[in-house]
């Protein structure tokens, strides 16, 4: 039978219906034959309600996309194409004591940054790593496509520590940035081109076309004041400073609040947990509001109610991905692989996030030589975090674990950093066997 398997892993996740949409959008030239949504036995529920709106949604675009539903993620995989992983190790309670738990010692509580991010990472990587194995058993051939968050770390412990070559990291950050790049030059966003490097969630823009000409120093002049313009739902928009700004050259990403905005940042977020509890906490009643619509007999569209969440366009980035690979584009996108010499300044091992032509290969990553040397020392200390945490995911090491979350630059003393991650450890208890292992 002609056409494509896709398997996707967190299969329930409010963002399905933006996937459906864009494979719908692009069946003609990108073929699904079947569509298979993995969930876990916690997550029944909304994978049910996911998968009826998936149906719906197939059913009313008239195109033979068959959609299943299933908790047997090996009987899913068998003979895939693609897989997408978008799942959440411990679902969004343990979301919520990444957030919680940093505030307590004034340190940024956020899900892929600083301690948050380290145990979003310890968690989800053994579990990312067991995906890897059934897929070398079950579809040898099929590309990893990891949206999963922290992308950047997942990418790095994949290429380090499986036989997996065909993986893939992917992030919404880049397409957000030059949508929002596009509105604030008031100019299509076809027309707007962007030179990305660095790591996942930090990630710098070193240059920006419009029709081939670099307009970066017209973007930084519309970047200063009370609101940058290019920001996330999830992430708080300050503005920059005109004179930091224009110092720096380059156009950072929204994360690269928490390091150059740290104080603010902080601030902001324990006003808000006082007030209307964590984002995670904001997230959780989003994500109630949009399974009511889900649940709707008569919706049979992706609603734009799902734009609220801060990962919106990751679908879009993600299909338009599989789109490329599987008809030898030879497009230019942004996306975590193996760094190959790209980035001079990050070893050739390890994971980086770049612009990359999309071939039926895989992406070839484009070279950019050395990061400016007036952000090469922070991007360098975030891979060593992300080095060291990968590590301690995989060996369960107390002290590499710890060590991780003392690179982190968020993170600001030896003391502080013990106690957090011993409570952080305890909090989590139930999602790190590797911590735990029986005294033999």
């Amino acid at each position: 039978m002609s056409g494509i398997k896709i398997v996707t892993i967190g299969g329930g996740s409010s963002y399905t219906p933006e996937l459906v949409e864009g494979f719908i959008k692009r069946y003609d030239e990108l073929p699904v034959r079947e569509l298979w949504l993995v969930d876990i036995p916690e997550g029944e529920k909304k994978l049910q309600i996911v998968g009826a709106l998936a149906k719906r949604m197939v059913e009313k675009a008239g195109v033979p996309m068959e959609v299943h539903l299933t908790l047997d993620r090996r009987k899913a995989l068998e003979g895939a194409d693609f897989v997408t992983t978008q799942m959440r190790v411990g679902l969004l309670d343990a979301r919520i004591k990444d957030e919680t738990i940093p505030l307590k010692y004034d340190v940024i509580g956020q899900e892929t940054n600083g301690p948050g991010g380290l145990f979003k990472g310890l968690r989800t990587i053994p579990v990312i790593l067991d995906i890897c194995r059934d897929m070398e058993e079950l579809c040898p051939d099929a590309w990893l496509i990891n949206f999963t968050n922290p992308a950047g770390m997942v990418t790095e412990a994949v290429l380090r520590y499986t036989t997996r070559k065909k993986v893939i990291g992917l992030c919404n950050v880049p397409i957000g940035m030059q949508m929002g790049v596009a509105t604030i030059l008031g100019v299509d966003q076809s027309r707007v081109h962007i030179d990305f490097a660095g790591l996942n969630h930090m990630v710098f823009g070193l240059a920006v076309y419009v029709d081939g000409e670099n307009v970066i120093s017209q973007v930084i002049d519309k970047l200063t004041g009370e609101q940058s313009g290019i920001t996330m739902q999830n992430i708080l928009d300050l503005g920059w400073d005109p004179d930091f700004i224009k110092a720096l050259g380059l156009l950072p990403c929204p994360y690269h609040r928490y390091y150059y905005q740290t104080s603010a940042m902080l601030a902001h977020e324990q006003e808000e947990a006082k007030k209307n509890g964590t984002r995670a906490e904001v997230v959780k009643q989003v994500e109630a509001e949009l399974f009511k619509l889900y649940e709707d007999p008569d919706l049979n569209i992706k609603p734009p109610q799902l734009e609220k969440r801060g990962g919106a366009f990751y679908s879009e980035a993600a299909c338009n991905l599989i789109h490329s690979i599987y008809n030898d584009k030879r497009d230019i996108q942004p996306v975590n692989v193996r760094n190959n010499g790209a980035i001079a300044s990050i070893p050739d091992d390890s994971a980086v996030e770049v612009n990359c032509v999309i071939t039926r290969e895989g992406p070839i990553p484009l070279s950019v030589g050395d990061l400016p040397v007036s952000v090469r020392g922070l991007v360098q200390q975030i891979k060593s975090f992300e080095r060291v945490a990968a590590e301690a995911a995989v060996t369960g090491d107390y002290h590499k674990a710890l060590l991780a979350m003392n690179i982190n630059p968020l993170v600001h003393s030896d003391v502080v950093a013990k106690k957090i991650f011993d409570e952080m450890l305890e909090a989590h208890k139930d999602y790190l066997p590797q911590f735990f292992k029986p005294v033999s």
